[in-house]
């Protein structure tokens, strides 16, 4: 018992000491809104699984397909109602192309795969001014939509398969991304080596120990978080309904492509399933940088385990699945990348390069699929027709901003709780400018 008593005290000031560390050095804000224009969400999603395809996907290969002589056969573009797709290399999506949306009028800002990436994730330039304090957008979803959860059992933001990124921001930790690369094996770290016994006797010291040294810190925010924190971890631990969102054989691996890709869809599925309050989840896929040799690697349609394939296999299976579970409707689905690739013949190593033209992918939440919104001229390389309202480009923050949208969101919040006291905007311009919106087409 005294050793236990010991390690509780010790596990107390290294809470303690992140605590001074970290929460301690931030000014004090007050947790407020105080400004939003005057728009209207669509409001008809609950939740979003945002696919971030890593290195920035060959847009006339995928999403607005071109095809030429340099095309592989085993491609087999094929026509749906308004849409040319590549059969051969998204064969399981080609199932459900009656319910994809692909926005063909997109064009990055960069060509920096570090720069757009972030971009995309935070509305906004990476190198502004208010960059550093920027709230991943799943961070936003999260704090925004957490309060409406009937149970807050898994985070609200659970990023698969990323190795960092945009976090929360300025917002309280607990709403940024939750990192997990599962395998099938259950959720890493929620369970005591020495069994749930042990363990419940060490939580139950350490409270009382903690109660003991918060007297007179019980009001300050920051020991709050801290408690908040801890409770919330511990809710992952020993709870079977947990386990079963992070646990799946070998069959349900082989059905969604038997890769990381595939294993991060299955979860994404679960996480849904298990309606423990998880409302945003990013997937990440890399892969997608093929400077060289494109259609004999990453684009390769006759190879199932190509970046290409495995993409399909786990998007196109977790969009079945989604069906019949009933949920498809009210889970924003999106697809996309940090910028496109060169068109036309591929370079003099049989890859493309990098372009700020690029296409994305959207399904789910009642978006009327099967068609195209906008098109690119012969090659691909720029923007023909735009197919929207604001007759242009979609950019990066139009993106975010229908993604805000589709969740019943305000995307032109302005909040005032920012440490910079200059007013943090969900989407920059948008409230004071109208200069980012929605594609509100899609519906």
């Amino acid at each position: 018992m005294k050793n236990e008593r010991g390690m509780g005290r010790r596990m107390f000031f290294r809470h303690t000491g992140a605590a001074v560390g970290g929460y301690f050095l931030l000014p004090a804000r007050p947790w407020e809104v105080s400004a939003r224009a005057a728009v209207s969400p669509i409001g008809t999603a609950k939740n979003c699984i945002f696919v971030l395809l890593s290195g920035g996907p060959s847009h006339t290969d995928t999403f607005d397909l071109k095809p030429g002589a340099w095309l592989p056969a085993s491609f087999n573009p094929t026509r749906y109602k308004d849409l040319l797709f590549p059969q051969g290399l998204f064969p399981k999506l080609a199932e459900q192309a009656d319910s994809l949306a692909l926005l063909r009028s997109v064009r990055a800002w960069a060509l920096v795969h570090e720069l757009s990436r972030e971009w995309v994730q935070i509305a906004r330039n990476p190198a502004s001014g208010l960059a550093k304090i920027a709230p991943h957008l799943g961070a936003v979803v999260a704090m925004e939509l957490s309060a409406r959860s009937e149970r807050q059992v898994l985070p609200p933001f659970v990023s698969l398969n990323a190795g960092g990124g945009p976090e929360a921001g300025y917002f309280p930790p607990e709403f940024g991304p939750f990192y997990v690369s599962p395998g099938g094996g259950g959720l890493g770290n929620t369970a005591h080596r020495d069994g749930p016994a042990a363990f419940e006797r060490r939580y139950n010291l350490l409270l009382e120990i903690d109660a003991e040294a918060r007297a007179g810190f019980d009001q300050a925010p920051e020991v709050q978080n801290m408690a908040s924190y801890n409770l919330a971890a511990r809710r992952l631990m020993y709870d079977t309904q947990v386990d079963r969102v992070f646990t799946f054989d070998a069959a349900e691996r082989a059905r969604y492509g038997n890769s990381g890709f595939g294993n991060a869809c299955i979860t994404a599925r679960n996480l849904l399933r298990s309606n423990l309050g998880t409302r945003f989840v990013q997937i990440t896929q890399g892969g997608w940088d093929n400077h060289t040799g494109i259609y004999t690697g990453a684009l390769n349609p006759v190879s199932a385990a190509s970046v290409g394939r495995q993409f399909d296999a786990g998007l196109g299976t977790l969009m079945a699945d989604l069906k019949s579970d009933g949920l498809f409707d009210e889970t924003l689905i999106v697809a996309v990348g940090e910028f496109g690739r060169t068109v036309g013949t591929p370079n003099s190593q049989a890859g493309r390069d990098h372009l700020l033209q690029q296409a994305a992918l959207m399904a789910g939440a009642r978006i009327r699929g099967g068609r195209a919104i906008g098109s690119t001229n012969a090659e691909g390389s720029a923007t023909a027709e735009t197919g929207w309202a604001r007759a242009r480009d979609i950019r990066p923050e139009d993106l975010d901003a229908t993604v805000y949208s589709a969740l019943g969101i305000n995307w032109a919040t302005v909040r005032r709780d920012d440490p910079t006291g200059r007013g943090f905007e969900y989407i920059p311009f948008a409230a004071s400018q109208d200069l980012y919106g929605p594609v509100e087409e899609l519906w």
